[in-house]
């Protein structure tokens, strides 16, 4: 018999060593830990990032909200305050100019020189601005009750609307990481807010959809930010937007998330290919 024996399968792991995908999921939230932390430490943008929603209440709710009426005579704060979760959860800027900034800085080269699973920094970001997020939802909510929406549903609708927020936001963030690894550049990045913020003015979350011009509402009733907007409304119990024949708002929560579902199944092998590929 040959002294040499043929090995088939992987190397098994050493005793003791945990396995690869309790391992890659360890390495996940250290990553996540680590974002969380260095935002502890940045005040600026611990404020900007929970101010916005105070923000986007008071502009939109007072400044204009007198000047836009809801279909059936609602409250068009109560209509407002549940679109704006979906403004939250859709927002890629922060993880784009994050990971733009890494890879500007060389942090994205010096994770790619560790022993860790390639997908495990940017699940990461993504865990970590759920984290994030929740708290920025739950200020919003606070708001909200201030300007006089309410929550109309029972609570189990209620977490079922945060739960189905805090997903599609998850999926959105691999969409933010993978263009922040493609643009490279913080600067850069950060000025192509102006080409992401019509994602967020084009759909229901502001205005109803049914005064558009014909080809812009088809583009606005088929957005995913639209689809989560009407989710939100409808768990919550707050005044609605017209469907206008769209299976998207009509079956919003179902839609919402099918979205999620196609981002994740699109942007996460992507961002993972590119984060794991060396530019040199």
């Amino acid at each position: 018999m040959s002294g040499v024996t043929a090995v088939t399968g992987s190397r098994p792991a050493a005793p003791g060593y945990p396995p690869r995908g309790r391992r890659a999921a360890a390495e996940g939230l250290a990553a996540a830990e680590r974002v969380l932390t260095k935002l502890r430490h940045d005040p600026g943008s611990i404020a900007l990032t929970l101010g916005a929603p105070v923000f986007l209440v008071l502009i939109f709710g007072y400044v204009f909200g007198s000047a836009i009426a809801v279909p059936g005579g609602g409250n068009y704060r109560a209509f407002l305050v549940s679109g704006l979760f979906a403004t939250i959860a859709s927002n890629i800027l922060p993880a784009m100019v994050a990971m733009a900034r890494d890879t500007t800085r060389g942090v994205v080269d010096r994770f790619r020189s560790l022993p860790i699973s390639r997908a495990a920094v940017p699940f990461g970001q993504a865990a970590a601005t759920s984290a994030y997020g929740l708290v920025s939802f739950i200020l919003m909510a606070l708001c909200g009750l201030v300007v006089g929406w309410r929550i109309s549903r029972g609570p189990a609708d209620a977490v079922a609307a945060l739960l189905v927020l805090l997903a599609f936001q998850f999926a959105a963030t691999w969409v933010g990481l993978y263009l922040g690894l493609v643009i490279g550049k913080e600067e850069t990045a950060a000025q192509a807010s102006i080409l992401i913020f019509p994602v967020s003015m084009v759909s229901n979350v502001f205005v109803p959809t049914s005064g558009m011009p014909g080809w812009l509402r088809l583009i606005a009733d088929w957005n995913p930010v639209s689809a989560l907007a009407s989710a939100a409304r409808q768990l919550l119990g707050s005044p609605s937007a017209p469907a206008n024949g769209a299976w998207p708002l009509e079956h919003p929560v179902v839609a919402s998330l099918a979205w999620t579902a196609l981002l994740l199944a699109v942007f996460v092998p992507l961002c993972t290919r590119r984060y794991a590929r060396s530019p040199f």
